[in-house]
């Protein structure tokens, strides 16, 4: 999720359960503490460029590193700020955990995976329920969290709250509908997937990405849920197949592990590049959700070093004018009606 929404949610909680008196404290420290989890970015090394996927929200993300986050972000932020407003240790301590414990649990609500039972589970957490930017779900909420630092009533915050769990329920809500729709696209076709998700487009609950995966492709679609219930065709790409694809890669080179690295992270949702023989796409992502354009994707290299390490491409181009057309599909009908 993104820091401001992080750092919203981080100050509610300690806000809530606090007394009116802390509530600019409260919100403040937990503020912090609420963002303090992305910190884990910072992990990277300048020869290999898959380190950084591997340690986002991974041990900083964890369940069970809830109360040493807390203490940490406590340690530095009680004498940088929580003494000077007259707060004890213990009060520090506890509006930076409770900050800290919503940061894992909110980036499992989205679609990027959280690995929440680490070091139990590398399995990666993903919901689906809310995009990684909601201005629906964090304006309401910061507006919350600031109403009640400046008056000291925590009604304002609790009702935020109260909106914040409402608006993750209708986006499971949604997801389940979306989906439906994506089973029922893929039994028109005649297909059988494998694995079928929904995600949600960007900043909004309403248009989802529908990607599901039969024996040997992967499908993209979009729909839009709700009381007109709309389909909006998409594309398809070939799974990655390393010995069709890349034939020339050797199986105990860097460079194959790095394409099982990569598997992991994208929960094995990739796809040779359409455009690009020898870069590796996560399908899952892309600005225009029926379209597969990814994001991000790993480049090959055939005259590579045994030891040598993929590189890591992010994607920006979004072809065309995506604000427009994803705001068209938001509030058009110029697609496929669902009966």
């Amino acid at each position: 999720m993104d820091p401001l929404t992080q750092g919203a949610l981080g100050a509610s909680l300690p806000q809530a359960a606090g007394r009116p008196r802390d509530a600019a404290h409260a919100g403040l420290l937990g503020f912090l503490a609420g963002m303090s989890a992305d910190l884990d970015v910072l992990i990277r090394s300048s020869t290999d460029p898959l380190l950084f996927l591997e340690y986002h929200r991974q041990f900083t993300h964890s369940l069970v590193f809830i109360p040493i986050g807390g203490l940490l972000c406590a340690l530095v932020l009680h004498y940088l700020i929580g003494r000077r407003r007259g707060l004890g240790f213990r009060q520090s301590w506890l509006f930076c955990t409770l900050g800290y414990a919503t940061h894992a649990l909110l980036d499992a609500c989205t679609t990027y995976g959280t690995m929440l039972f680490w070091p139990f589970s590398d399995v990666r957490i993903a919901w689906n329920t809310i995009s990684i930017i909601d201005p629906l779900f964090t304006l309401p909420l910061l507006a919350g969290v600031v109403l009640s630092a400046r008056r000291k009533r925590l009604l304002y915050v609790r009702i935020a709250l109260v909106w914040a769990v409402a608006y993750m329920g209708l986006g499971l809500v949604q997801r389940n509908s979306a989906e439906e729709l994506g089973w029922q696209l893929a039994q028109q076709r005649g297909h059988t997937p494998v694995r079928l998700e929904a995600k949600p487009g960007f900043a909004n609950i309403l248009v989802w990405k529908i990607v599901y995966e039969t024996a040997d492709r992967f499908y993209v679609d979009a729909v839009r849920t709700g009381f007109s219930p709309t389909v909006f065709p998409g594309a398809s790409v070939p799974k990655l197949v390393v010995a069709r694809d890349l034939p020339w890669l050797e199986s105990g080179s860097q460079q194959a592990r790095d394409v099982e690295r990569f598997r992991w992270f994208s929960n094995g949702y990739i796809a040779p590049d359409p455009l690009h023989p020898n870069r590796v796409i996560d399908i899952r992502y892309s600005m225009i959700p029926n379209e597969v354009r990814a994001l991000w994707s790993i480049e090959l290299f055939p005259d590579a070093g045994q030891g040598e390490h993929v590189a890591y491409r992010v994607h920006r181009e979004s072809g065309g004018d995506s604000a427009g057309r994803l705001w068209s599909m938001l509030t058009d009908d110029c697609a496929v009606l669902v009966c």
